[in-house]
């Protein structure tokens, strides 16, 4: 299902292990939009601290942040970004880059996270910092251009829900619903 809408910036968010890279493929192929891993932009000083199980700091993020938000304008006709946006001030950052930008929120409980990171145990992010995020996480539910999605439901029930909501909702609606 190809579905197009016009310049979609999306992020794809949550916690460790909530799906966002597994999601963000799917958005990003029926959204017809490149999809951007946020991983990828980590400085090797963050990359290093994380594998060694130590959670970064607002500073650690700034520079990362500044890097997505210069990435969502690169790409005008539209992008999805996986990013886990924890807190406000980091989705206000990236807002501000991109305007008109969605979140599509994945939320799980602390326990569904710590046992989905321990399956994955090649990835950089080990699961003695899974509490350290929820510490962080800011709930984003009450936001401008945020869709609250059950982490747990089915990947294809996931992007449906996401496509339907960025056919019905266009960007517009809300850039008018911020002030």
């Amino acid at each position: 299902m190809n579905i197009r809408p016009e310049n979609t910036f999306l992020v794809v968010m949550g916690v460790a292990g909530c799906g966002k890279s597994s999601l963000g493929q799917l958005c990003a192929g029926s959204l017809g939009v490149p999809l951007l891993e946020g991983d990828d932009f980590h400085s090797e000083s963050n990359v290093a601290k994380m594998r060694s199980g130590t959670p970064l700091s607002d500073e650690d993020r700034a520079a990362w942040l500044d890097t997505l938000a210069a990435q969502l304008q690169a790409h005008p006709q539209g992008v999805v970004l996986t990013c886990s946006a924890l807190k406000r001030r980091y989705r206000d950052r990236l807002r501000a880059a991109a305007p008109g930008l969605r979140f599509a929120f994945l939320d799980l409980t602390q326990e569904q996270a710590r046992e989905r990171v321990a399956a994955r145990p090649a990835h950089l992010f080990p699961v003695s910092l899974v509490a350290s995020q929820f510490a962080a996480l800011e709930d984003p539910r009450h936001e401008p251009g945020v869709l609250h999605l059950d982490a747990t439901e089915p990947l294809d029930q996931l992007a449906t829900s996401v496509a339907r909501w960025v056919q019905a909702a266009p960007a517009t609606a809300i850039l008018e619903n911020r002030s």
